[in-house]
């Protein structure tokens, strides 16, 4: 493909983008698609002559596009967002067309120095202390990988990396029963395995019980165990609780171990003052990760890192061999060494270009609107007669069900839930996912899609009231 070639359909795919961007409301948030549809319709061999670029265009709209899940569709509830924005896109646009390999500074000086100022402008958003260090991974749960990496390393004194486990005694870690299956997954990767994770039991509000955390410490400890890293998380993935880092860190300096908070997706709401009161006892964290790729606007993948004691980090990962080596190597962050891939994207850029475009003021109030229209849906549950919340609302995110008048049984609720819930994703208009809390169905409705309005979580209101009528 030529210069020429390359520029006119890249004007015909920059033109489809924006129409995709400004027409994605008339799609269907999840595709009319069953198990295979997709595969059938690709040849089961790839071509032995290249094929002219307009082809494979017309195969993307007419074979791929129907088998998408749209998650910048406003009516996306599902999960958590994987928002995005303009100036988003046009920084990835340009990081695929440096097509940079942004290991160490020398390999991209600007790329290791953009990402430095991007980490700090971050901290200080967010209301991190000063002496936090950051690096962008791509998501929360290698971000978690790492921070339960350095732990094991503080704890065994580097003994691990050496010599391996077989010498090291039983090495636990503690997360509350709501946390996310990555810290389960980092505990089996970091060699330190799945019975030694103590899984903390929640209070009413599902956050993670402080005394409960020293029992299982305490108890660890008298048995000859070796307590490594406590997770906590502002935001859980099934209710969105907030574990109260104030009294866990007690705990944690108490026994010295190490403690991360995982806020992946909470995390973009402490740009805003009045929900700062979720970082009270930072000051005892070891590391703390969030995704501006979930709610700050920013296209995945870019989690946010950082860590208290950057050598605690480099101890756990940094490896010099000759063919590595550069002579600026002293003098500046290499964040091919912050953490597990050799290999970097230039993540910092669309970072970047969000943080220019909107101005944190913006981002703040975007982020406020989305908060806004979560308490005003939490209002309509609470006032209805047939629909209730199964947790408090966190934030942007709620967990309700339908819960007809003279309909107490806890399994055919959990069926008219479900169906109703499936109701909405398969007629296109909404998408929705579901959790259980205290053993019970639960519809989580996660706004943060960067446009949605309140006519879309008022169409979502309608939706779930008018598919409890018809079931």
């Amino acid at each position: 493909m030529t210069p020429d070639e390359f520029r006119a359909a890249a004007h015909d795919m920059v033109d489809w983008m924006a129409d995709y961007m400004a027409g994605i409301e008339g799609r269907a948030v999840r595709p009319d698609v069953a198990p295979g549809d997709i595969l059938a319709r690709l040849p089961a061999a790839p071509p032995e002559r290249g094929e002219a670029l307009d082809g494979i265009f017309a195969d993307f709209q007419d074979i791929v596009l129907p088998g998408m899940t749209h998650w910048q569709h406003p009516s996306f509830f599902a999960y958590f967002p994987a928002n995005s924005s303009p100036p988003s896109v046009l920084a990835e646009m340009l990081t695929a067309t440096l097509g940079a390999q942004c290991m160490s500074w020398q390999t991209s000086p600007a790329a290791t120095e953009l990402e430095q100022r991007v980490m700090e402008w971050l901290r200080d958003m967010i209301g991190l202390p000063a002496d936090f260090a950051g690096v962008i991974q791509d998501t929360a749960s290698t971000a978690t990988l790492c921070a339960l990496l350095s732990a094991r390393e503080r704890v065994t004194a580097s003994r691990s990396n050496e010599g391996g486990l077989a010498d090291e005694g039983t090495l636990c870690v503690y997360c509350s029963s709501e946390a996310h299956s990555s810290v389960e997954k980092a505990v089996k990767i970091a060699g330190m395995g799945r019975a030694n994770l103590r899984k903390i039991a929640v209070d009413d509000a599902f956050a993670m019980r402080a005394d409960a955390l020293a029992e299982a410490i305490e108890a660890d400890i008298a048995a000859g165990c070796h307590p490594v890293a406590v997770v906590a998380a502002l935001g859980s993935t099934g209710s969105g609780a907030i574990d109260p880092l104030g009294p866990i860190g007690e705990v944690c300096a108490r026994h010295g171990v190490w403690l991360h908070v995982d806020a992946a997706w909470a995390g973009s709401a402490l740009i805003l003052p009045e929900h700062r009161a979720m970082l009270e006892g930072i000051d005892r964290a070891d590391s703390f990760v969030f995704n501006p790729h979930k709610w700050l606007f920013t296209n995945f993948d870019c989690s946010a890192y950082f860590v208290r004691d950057p050598d605690a980090l480099l101890g756990a990962f940094a490896i010099q061999p000759e063919y590595l080596k550069t002579r600026e190597d002293a003098a500046v962050h290499n964040y091919r060494d912050w953490g597990i891939q050799l290999g970097r994207r230039f993540r910092a850029l669309k970072l970047w270009f969000v943080i220019r475009s909107y101005g944190v003021e913006d981002l703040k109030a975007r982020v406020a609107a989305h908060i806004a229209l979560a308490a005003d849906l939490a209002a309509r549950i609470e006032a209805s007669v047939d629909f209730e919340l199964l947790a408090p609302r966190s934030l942007a995110l709620l967990c309700l069900r339908w819960h007809p008048p003279g309909h107490d049984d806890e399994e055919t609720l959990d069926r008219l839930n479900a169906a109703l819930m499936e109701r909405i994703n398969d007629s296109g208009k909404a998408y929705l996912t579901h959790t259980r809390l205290a053993g019970r169905y639960a519809i989580r409705v996660s706004i943060g899609q960067t446009n949605t309005e309140a006519r879309h979580v008022e169409a979502l209101w309608r939706q779930l009231r008018d598919g409890a009528a018809a079931i």
